[in-house]
């Protein structure tokens, strides 16, 4: 599973299949976690000093297939957009990132897909859950860091960091399985969201998403505010 996957899981009610944040805020998430996960494995990084160009945008250390079509996919669109800063790469990545993804999932019957007419006339999708064995793996390993009953790898942390910059701590995990209030449990997401739980150089390139990630959605949030 990608960490796009493991969070748009986590973000999807098992019984209605609907999102627990609004679809615009989710997706620049999605395409932000494809952009953590690749520079995990060293493929994309933030220009710092040393590099061609101005510091802080998007370059690609290595454009060699994952084995992955998703992040594949990912890769070449951040290959089409080097040079250019964090937030500005995540719109691209995310057009039909979300749809893709769940799709992905009903495949490996993870997720099932019911199909519905609004007034008999807009076809809409629900995603409820199928078989919930690894989201709830998942989960566990979220509320274990998040207690701080076991340290979290580099893939909870970044959940964890992702879910954190949707404000959506408490809309995935029960903050009393953590022995948490809810503002403990957001204060503790942003302990681990700022921890070491990566390299010093992918650190600070996972810095400028998450910062990129956090405003983006920031002002989705207040363009939806505004529509309404």
């Amino acid at each position: 599973m990608l960490i796009a996957e493991d969070l748009l899981l986590l973000l999807t009610d098992d019984v209605s299949g609907r999102l627990a944040a609004p679809g615009a805020q989710v997706d620049l998430a999605l395409a932000g976690a494809n952009l953590v996960e690749l520079a995990l494995m060293n493929r994309v990084d933030v220009s710092r000093e040393g590099d061609e160009g101005r510091r802080g945008r998007v370059v690609v250390r290595d454009q060699s297939p994952t084995g992955d079509d998703v992040l594949d996919s990912a890769l070449e669109i951040a290959a089409a957009h080097r040079g250019r800063k964090p937030s500005a790469v995540l719109g691209p990545l995310s057009r039909n990132l979300r749809a893709a993804l769940y799709e992905r999932l009903a495949e490996r019957g993870v997720l099932r897909v019911e199909e519905r007419r609004l007034l008999g006339l807009f076809a809409t999708r629900r995603w409820p859950a199928q078989d919930t064995a690894h989201e709830a793996q998942v989960r566990q390993l979220i509320v274990e860091a998040l207690a701080g009953r076991a340290a979290p790898d580099a893939r909870s942390a970044a959940v964890i960091a992702l879910v954190h910059a949707l404000r959506c701590e408490s809309k995935v995990v029960d903050a009393r399985a953590c022995g948490l209030s809810p503002r403990q449990l957001r204060q503790r997401a942003g302990e681990i969201a700022r921890g070491d739980w990566a390299s010093e150089a992918v650190r600070k390139a996972i810095d400028e998403m998450i910062a990129a990630i956090v405003a983006a959605t920031t002002a989705a949030s207040a363009a939806s505010t505004a529509a309404g």
